[in-house]
């Protein structure tokens, strides 16, 4: 049965979501808690697995991955055996941020970060090939970022 958040559980999830390395006495005072109630809670968001884990956010041109695209994939078959070759294939690749399996025209569609247009067409040309169940793909290349978070509505 999913844990219920209540609002005091919603306060901890949005301030945890803009900074994971907050102390917890200043988490509990942004919240309105004392300390060890505030551990408590977030202990059992942890347990409950509505806290997954806790991330460092790089700065891409820091670490010389600038160029961000968007890759919509055609596999050579919808079979279960193409498609779950395809996924163990790309939770390989580290420049594929982010996989999603499609409903609609393509079959995929991927989010992959390289540090420039060379370095994906090699990307491309030694990944996404028929080795990896995929016949066909359409590159869509970003002109703004107009807006990227990685915190969800609580």
């Amino acid at each position: 049965m999913p844990m219920t958040l209540d609002e005091i559980d919603r306060r901890i999830l949005r301030v945890l979501q803009r900074d994971g390395r907050i102390q917890n006495v200043d988490l509990a005072k942004e919240v309105g808690l004392s300390p060890s109630p505030c551990l408590r809670r977030v202990r059992l968001l942890e347990e409950a697995g509505i806290i997954d884990r806790y991330v460092a956010v790089l700065n891409p041109s820091k670490v010389g991955v600038t160029l961000s695209l968007f890759a919509r994939v055609w596999l050579t078959a919808q079979d279960a055996d193409t498609i779950n070759h395809f996924i163990d294939a790309m939770k390989l690749l580290p420049q594929v941020m982010e996989c999603y399996i499609m409903l609609g025209e393509s079959d995929a569609l991927l989010r992959v970060v390289v540090a420039d247009l060379d370095e994906y067409r090699r990307f491309q040309s030694t990944h996404l090939t028929r080795v990896n169940g995929i016949q066909n793909v359409k590159t869509d290349l970003p002109s703004q970022t107009v807006k990227q978070t990685y915190a969800l509505p609580v």
